[in-house]
């Protein structure tokens, strides 16, 4: 079961995608973000990779203003869209149904927050990063955070980005950002 940690939407039960094609961030791990990252008052969210959507929900409970959801797998776009119906705030999110890299290529828009969760292990992280990077995506601070398998690691080209790093239980987090102060 996922469900909204804090916020306005605190305790909703969200869904979660059929099969295993998806890995929901738990909510210990969410957790552990959103107790290092606290501000997201007024903030625009872009969710890659969104799966369950939970992420770019919790961040709208916790005060976002606008989310981007990326996902292209159908059982997860069915998936989202029913957990933005049950939290009732379609009119502050829309979701994309593109690739991600596609997406990256084609965005003119800049976030405060961009989440990154690709499947583990598929070689995904380090393009998508530098293609955020190199398009400047991120608004003045704006931060990326990475949930990543433990046996991938971020580039030695982008380790100028790291701003810090946590393990969780099975994965690692990443924070990332071209200003020191964004985190």
């Amino acid at each position: 079961m996922i469900r909204v940690i804090a916020g306005i939407y605190k305790k909703r039960k969200l869904l979660s995608v059929s099969g295993r094609s998806t890995r929901p961030t738990t909510d210990y791990n969410r957790e552990m973000i959103f107790g290092t990252y606290q501000e997201f008052e007024g903030k625009i969210i872009l969710d890659l990779f969104a799966g369950t959507g939970a992420f770019g929900l919790e961040a709208l409970s916790r005060g976002a203003v606008w989310v981007d959801f990326v996902e292209f797998a159908n059982a997860a776009i069915r998936t989202i869209l029913s957990n933005i119906a049950i939290l009732g705030c379609g009119d502050r999110c829309h979701l994309y149904r593109k690739r991600v890299e596609a997406f990256l290529k084609d965005c003119g828009d800049t976030y405060d927050l961009i989440f990154l969760d690709p499947p583990y292990d598929k070689n995904l992280i380090n393009p998508t990063l530098r293609t955020i990077f190199e398009r400047k995506l991120l608004k003045p601070l704006g931060l990326v955070i990475v949930e990543h398998s433990r046996s991938e690691k971020i580039s030695e080209d982008l380790t100028g980005y790291i701003q810090k790093q946590k393990e969780g239980k099975s994965c690692c987090f990443t924070w990332l950002a071209e200003d020191p102060e964004a985190i």
